[in-house]
């Protein structure tokens, strides 16, 4: 059998298999067994399991479930309530307010957790309404939720990245800390957008008198800064450690789990419902996460095994493109594909095949993997199957999907301008690893 029919038929059978509805773990593991079996016989099972046993116990991805359990505390603690509180307090008196509220707890809570659904899901049912009955324009509103809720993925933690690491074989400390200025220049390109549309489209917001009479923080901005510490020192406890180089990821994630039990006590919410509720969630989402990445792994050696890697790395070089070229056509390739395609799946699939067009080109490795993040996220962003407009519309079912597919374009077209600049610039991306050392 020639690579391109392997590498073909593969990929044609796991996306007909997730048109077919099968859960991605169950379409991977079809395939590789397929696979195997083809390719060996029955003699080839023993390479699966080692396989599967092997990605299993990678130590690395112990981070994973850490972060997730962190991101549950934190959900069930009260911080949102107090962070929410704090930033109405110091966004002060300018009209669209709200919107820059969503933001940057957007941005916030996306530090703590690094999940967007979740921050999607949980603004869609607490922040909206309220932003909606105090006269805030409804499409604009859904559109800075999940503008917000975009950026979760790329400002660390993210388990999205952790993931992209580990199969792409890069640092996950620094693919960590690479998300860090992206992240923030996001923010402010998006909170620069807001507010130059409420400008121009009053009607967007409502008049300040009556945005601010409902207010419910009081006291000082020095106040509402003290109040927020507690959050912004669990972040500290992960990234910062990161950082400094004083911890790995894995031991970074299990100091910001006991950070967030800290805050949950703090704020009183600390109980045995809440932390079995929040460990509970993390073990089945970290389980689901796992049994997808060992099964990924696996594929990724059938590529390597059949030559379909090799092969396609000695096509790419005589095709002899331009660097810029080659960089276009693979971001644009999993952008036009993730608005179709489960992202993590797409991820899975793409990464082994990437690997040797990344060597040939001498693309930087945590450049490349951050800007193909970035387009991940822009996929949990974009119609007609994005992940976060869909977590969306389950917490505000009385808005049409029209209406959250028309919200979320500026902020698609914001991040991929963001994007080219981050290309251009890669120092954006590379700066803080840099100074981070090794991990």
């Amino acid at each position: 059998m020639t690579w391109w029919v392997a590498l073909s038929g593969g990929v044609a059978l796991l996306l007909l298999l997730l048109t077919l509805g099968f859960p991605l773990f169950v379409a991977f593991l079809i395939l590789n067994v397929s696979g195997v079996f083809l390719r060996f016989g029955t003699a080839g099972f023993g390479l699966f399991a080692n396989s599967i046993y092997s990605t299993a116990t990678t130590g690395a991805l112990t981070a994973v479930p850490l972060f997730i359990a962190m991101g549950e505390i934190m959900f069930r603690s009260g911080a949102m309530e107090v962070l929410f509180d704090s930033l109405d307090r110091l966004v002060g008196k300018i009209r669209g307010r709200q919107y820059v509220v969503c933001i940057l707890l957007s941005a916030i809570l996306g530090a703590l957790s690094g999940a967007a659904m979740a921050v999607a899901g949980l603004l869609g049912r607490s922040l909206f309404p309220a932003m909606r009955k105090r006269g805030y324009d409804t499409q604009f509103s859904a559109g800075t939720i999940l503008a917000g809720a975009s950026l979760d993925p790329i400002i660390p933690p993210s388990v999205l990245a952790i993931l992209i690491a580990t199969i792409a074989d890069v640092s996950i400390g620094k693919m960590l800390i690479a998300g860090i200025i992206p992240g923030l220049v996001l923010t402010v390109i998006f909170l620069v957008y807001v507010l130059v549309r409420v400008r121009l489209n009053p009607k967007l917001a409502p008049d300040l008198a009556v945005d601010i009479a409902d207010r419910k923080t009081g006291g000082s901005a020095l106040l509402a800064l003290a109040k927020m510490l507690p959050s912004l020192l669990v972040f500290f406890m992960v990234m910062g450690l990161i950082m400094l180089g004083i911890a790995t990821p894995t031991e970074a994630a299990a100091t910001g789990v006991f950070g967030a039990l800290l805050l949950a006590a703090i704020y009183r919410r600390l109980n045995i419902r809440m932390i079995i509720d929040a460990f509970f969630t993390a073990a089945t989402v970290a389980s689901l996460l796992l049994i997808i990445m060992c099964t990924a792994v696996m594929f990724s050696q059938l590529l390597t095994i059949t030559g379909a890697a090799s092969s396609l790395g000695s096509l790419v070089v005589g095709l002899s493109l331009p660097a810029a070229i080659m960089l276009f056509l693979m971001l644009a390739v999993p952008f036009v594909l993730f608005m179709f395609l489960d992202q993590i799946a797409l991820m899975l699939v793409l990464a082994p095949i990437y690997q040797p067009i990344i060597k040939i080109y001498g693309f930087d490795d945590l450049w490349f993997w951050t800007l193909f993040l970035i387009v991940a996220t822009v996929g949990g962003l974009t119609p007609p199957f994005g992940y976060v407009l869909f977590a969306l519309k389950s917490a505000a079912p009385d808005v049409p999907l029209e209406v959250i597919y028309r919200a979320s374009w500026p902020f698609v077209w914001i991040i991929v301008a963001g994007l080219v600049v981050f290309a251009v610039f890669p120092d954006l991306i590379t700066f803080l690893p840099r100074l981070s050392g090794p991990h």
